[in-house]
């Protein structure tokens, strides 16, 4: 889960970066979405339409990244199978 995470949160800084935005340290994926709406009229749509489908998941993602590094918690393999599809939608929607 915290693979999964990561690869978002890099994702998204990446496109801000392509975007000519300099994000703040934020590991907020919910929030990185916004800024990426903002900072691009061309993916305007696209972020705000999968912020708002996925907004549970990402949050979950989030949690998932705060819990890998200071609470032991364990996944499903469900969930994790679940939570990836949508890291691979949000990723192909906001390209």
């Amino acid at each position: 889960m915290f693979s999964l995470e990561q690869s978002l949160q890099m994702f998204l800084k990446a496109r801000l970066l392509e975007s000519g935005v300099d994000y703040p340290r934020t590991h907020s994926l919910r929030r990185l979405l916004e800024m990426l709406a903002e900072a691009s009229p061309d993916s305007a749509e696209a972020a705000r339409g999968v912020l708002r489908r996925f907004m549970l998941e990402l949050g979950a993602l989030e949690d998932a990244y705060i819990t890998s590094r200071y609470v032991p918690r364990e996944f499903r393999r469900e969930d994790a199978e679940r939570l990836m599809a949508v890291v691979e939608e949000v990723m192909r929607v906001v390209s």
